[in-house]
């Protein structure tokens, strides 16, 4: 007979958990998944669509940063005042808002419509999670796990992710597909993708329904924790934070949707091409985030984020300056297989090195910053492409991260955290 400390064997969706990981955290990965397929093929589309309408680059530009800007407005609310509410119901108006925002996109056409549905939807026009869904799920996965255990739960949360955007860019192909095969015309096929992202969106409000109202409260009778917000945290938070946002800012030059409207601007690529090299690029930054817990666990979660990140921001500033097709996409292949092992490692970095208590605060306060300066980044981008320096994103963004990953090891080389 089994006992009641024994750990029940795991079958079907629960082996997606590392052992020692609250059951309480597989909902969050099987919403995750959707929500970045849907982010996979929006991100490849989106750009597309907007020029099908007769709008110009600088207007998608401009588009992507409302789309960024208003998901840091939305999470800088949750860390300012979300743990006066329960996470479980703010996680389920922002998936009733996904499905808002896809309806919105899917009956409009005129500029200044769709930016407002940008700025107050979820829409992520970027290859990584920058919406108001990530600091709630942040702090119930931190809940759910400790030490080793957390740094591998953010790994399968991110690799689910990135997995799930691959095959999203492979869906992207879609309505080219149909207006190739059948009487439907490629805008309206265009048009459809955005209902889908809709559907998307109901359905992960209902996987919410399964959460309970509080983190932590399946987990064996261990007292939830109750969110507050910053307190003997707040210097390393800060200091974080404004180092992420070089980052960001960076990132946000070469959004998906940006990096997928260089690859049609200067190779001519076409929908299904681009969705081919998301795919594969995603697949190779999933292989990244999966072994990023093995080698954080050898050298430690900081030298993790930033030893794999440097040599993959030199290959983007060589892809940039790349003489033709075959060795540009030589170089953002590497790129993909090296970039997003900072991506759990990070996640983890933050929620051990604040209490329990400030995590939600914390995954908001070091999001928000972030949110914000990548927000910047699309418009001035847009700018670049419509002037003719379809390259200098590329460049400006592998040498400021660089340089971000240069002062991170800086300032924070002298911390160790007892996980570590």
């Amino acid at each position: 007979m089994r006992t009641l400390t024994e750990p029940r064997a795991r079958t079907g969706l629960a082996r997606l958990l590392p052992p020692g990981v609250d059951p309480e955290a597989l909902p969050l990965l099987v919403a995750r998944g959707l929500r970045a397929f849907a982010d996979g093929y929006m991100a490849v589309l989106l750009p597309a669509y907007l020029l099908s309408i007769g709008l110009g680059t600088l207007e998608v530009g401009i588009v992507s940063t409302a789309t960024m800007l208003g998901s840091a407005l939305a999470t800088l609310a949750v860390g300012a005042w979300g743990y006066r509410f329960a996470g479980g119901r703010l996680l389920r108006g922002a998936a009733l808002l996904m499905a808002a925002t896809g309806l919105g996109f899917a009956g409009l056409s005129s500029f200044w419509p769709l930016l407002v549905v940008a700025l107050v939807g979820t829409l992520n026009p970027s290859s990584g999670d920058v919406s108001v869904f990530l600091p709630l799920e942040h702090a119930r996965l931190a809940a759910a796990a400790q030490g080793h255990a957390r740094t591998a739960l953010f790994a399968r949360y991110s690799l689910l992710g990135a997995l799930s955007a691959a095959l999203g860019a492979l869906a992207a192909a879609v309505p080219d597909w149909l207006a190739r095969h059948s009487a439907l015309a490629r805008i309206d096929a265009l048009r459809g993708m955005f209902v889908v992202y809709a559907v998307i969106g109901l359905i992960v409000f209902w996987i919410y329904r399964r959460l309970p109202a509080q983190a932590g409260a399946n987990d064996g009778g261990r007292v939830p924790v109750a969110p507050a917000p910053l307190g003997p945290s707040r210097p390393v938070v800060i200091r974080l934070a404004a180092l992420f946002s070089i980052d960001a800012f960076a990132g946000g030059l070469v959004v998906n949707a940006l990096m997928s409207l260089w690859l049609l601007e200067r190779f001519g690529f076409s929908l299904t091409q681009a969705g081919v090299f998301f795919f594969w690029t995603g697949l190779l930054g999933a292989a990244s985030q999966l072994a990023a817990p093995v080698v954080a666990q050898r050298i430690g979660l900081l030298n993790t984020m930033v030893f794999t990140h440097l040599p993959a921001n030199v290959c983007l500033v060589l892809a940039a300056l790349s003489p033709n097709l075959p060795i540009a996409l030589g170089l953002l292949t590497i790129r993909s297989a090296l970039s997003s092992m900072d991506v759990p490692t990070r996640t983890a970095y933050v929620m051990a090195v604040v209490t329990p208590p400030e995590r939600a605060a914390a995954a908001s306060f070091t999001a928000v910053p972030r949110s914000l300066a990548a927000a910047l980044s699309p418009t001035l981008s847009g700018a670049l492409f419509a002037a003719g320096w379809i390259s200098l994103p590329l460049i400006a963004c592998g040498l400021l991260k660089i340089a971000y990953d240069l002062a991170l090891w800086r300032a924070m080389r002298r911390d160790r955290l007892d996980a570590e």
